[in-house]
């Protein structure tokens, strides 16, 4: 079985900052990377950053689901990988719950370890935008 990244976050945000903070191309660049990302199904961009001794900094990518404000989907082809990250959302108890699904490693390999690792960090630069967009 190919490993995949499942994980779980909670937010107090609404649902639609959340969502914002997916698909807008500057918030995005605050917590993931720069890009020049569009929610628009078929838009091609990247993702890039400093380029490090293991990798070249370049999140080749595509949309492939957009359904606004509950779900969006693109392609994540770096470092020799091509996966699919899911961002799924929804309201319960006054709380937003966001999962992220990174699916299509080949093998747990740096890409794959790297990716997980990403994720929480990038997470959390997410729950203090999101605190901060309150203020």
């Amino acid at each position: 079985m190919k490993p995949e990244i499942s994980l779980d976050f909670e937010f107090r945000s609404s649902v639609e900052k959340v969502w914002h903070a997916l698909t807008d191309s500057t918030m995005l660049a605050k917590w993931v990377m720069d890009n020049n990302f569009k929610p628009i199904v078929g838009h091609k961009f990247q993702f890039h950053t400093e380029p490090t001794k293991h990798w070249n900094g370049i999140v080749d990518s595509e949309v492939l689901v957009v359904e606004e404000p509950y779900r969006l989907s693109y392609t994540w082809v770096t470092a020799g990988e091509n996966t699919i990250v899911t961002w799924s959302l929804k309201r319960m108890d006054n709380v937003t719950h966001l999962h992220l699904e990174h699916t299509g490693f080949q093998s747990e390999s740096l890409s794959y370890n790297g990716a997980k690792y990403g994720w929480v960090n990038m997470a959390t630069q997410l729950e203090k935008l999101l605190r901060d967009q309150k203020n």
